[in-house]
């Protein structure tokens, strides 16, 4: 919990800065603690990012705008697709790469709670 002399604090879109980077997603930090990131991702249409997990992060994301298609499992057979108002739950450690099928860009607000390292970017999913 928070100290009393802590302060409430404000990002605006101009002052997001570079998140942890994964190829064809554009990571922007709103904020990060030593338990917890968030901020805000851009998927353009089409795009597909690597393969990657959050290490001992739990995440949630919220789709703006878009479309958002996520594979994860073995081989990467599994596939969640979620879009505007939709939340999608992203357990410790699950290898998954995130798509954007739609022809629009793919604007989601992510929360992640956990701790050490947030991103880390990895060949594929274990095999089947």
């Amino acid at each position: 919990m928070g100290r009393p002399q802590d302060p409430v604090l404000l990002v605006t879109p101009a002052e997001r800065t570079p998140g942890p980077v994964t190829p064809g997603m554009d990571r922007q930090q709103a904020f990060a603690t030593d338990r917890m990131w968030s901020g805000f991702v851009r998927t353009e249409a089409g795009m597909m990012s690597g393969w990657h997990h959050h290490g001992d992060y739990e995440t949630v994301i919220y789709v703006l705008t878009g479309a958002l298609k996520m594979d994860f499992g073995p081989d990467g057979s599994n596939t969640v697709e979620a879009g505007p108002g939709d939340f999608v739950y992203v357990p410790k450690g699950a290898v998954h790469r995130e798509s954007n099928p739609s022809a629009k860009p793919a604007d989601v607000i992510v929360f992640r709670a956990g701790v050490g390292e947030s991103t880390f970017n990895v060949d594929g999913p274990a095999p089947a």
